[in-house]
């Protein structure tokens, strides 16, 4: 069977991605632009290449707090390999983490499909989703933080898509399904940084199955700096947490 492929055409002496020659893309167009053409196929334009490089900084560290940071220090503190642990951080990231920005991004996208399919304005969608949420007893991904009551890095990518000329439907709708939310819940329940990019990717026509990707090419970088700090700044197999349990099984007994 032969395999075909449109992001890479690999000859002796010779790559071209996504119809740019790789020497061409190195030392010219940043890392960031260049992940827009892989995923996109287009180098993009300069105000969505600057939202690019701000979505995949957004998505960096956030500490020792998330599964991925902890996964990643503990496996290295076993002795292996820097890629085997931050690839262990990675093998964590899933629905409950990271994964806010694809179920997001979804619910906005499908959102701004029935508002337009049923000639509804911004506010009637938002108003209908959150009530057809809260009757299922579902969570709308993307509001809320268990640490930030306000996600600095949530005002920091509005303020650059308002600047950029990027805000569409998608931005719109999020704002005033925050709104709703306090409204129908009595609760504060602010975008946080998962659902601004969300926001933010669908604005600029991003299929929402590539919400993980972003989370997952930014904190590459946080992770590899975690492995490389318990690595060269901590002993191996050291004490990072309680390792006391309640033991529940059965009791002792003869065999």
């Amino acid at each position: 069977m032969k395999w075909s492929t449109k992001i890479t055409k690999v000859e002796p002496n010779h790559l071209v991605t996504r119809g740019y020659r790789q020497e061409d893309l190195i030392g010219n167009v940043p890392f960031s632009h260049v992940v827009y053409l892989l995923l996109k196929g287009e180098l993009p334009s300069k105000n969505h290449g600057k939202m690019m490089d701000a979505i995949l900084t957004s998505c960096i560290d956030h500490g020792l707090t998330p599964p991925s940071s902890i996964a990643s220090r503990v496996v290295a503190s076993g002795g292996v390999p820097l890629p085997t642990a931050v690839a262990a951080g990675i093998l964590s990231i899933g629905d409950a983490h990271g994964g806010a920005i694809e179920k997001g991004a979804k619910f906005l996208q499908d959102g701004i499909k029935r508002m337009k399919d049923q000639a509804l304005n911004i506010e009637e969608i938002a108003k209908t989703l959150v009530k057809e949420s809260r009757g299922k007893k579902q969570r709308i991904l993307g509001f809320g933080h268990r640490i930030h009551t306000s996600d600095p890095r949530t005002k920091r990518l509005f303020f650059l898509a308002d600047q950029l000329n990027i805000i569409g439907n998608h931005i719109l709708l999020s704002k005033e399904i925050e709104k709703q939310l306090l409204s129908q819940t009595g609760k504060n329940l602010p975008i946080n940084v998962d659902g601004a990019i969300a926001a933010i990717t669908s604005d600029m026509g991003f299929d929402w199955r590539l919400g993980k990707a972003f989370f997952l090419l930014g904190r590459v970088a946080g992770l590899t700096a975690h492995v490389y700090e318990e690595q060269t700044q901590e002993k191996p197999m050291r004490k990072m947490f309680s390792i006391e349990c309640n033991y529940e099984g059965f009791e002792e007994k003869d065999l």
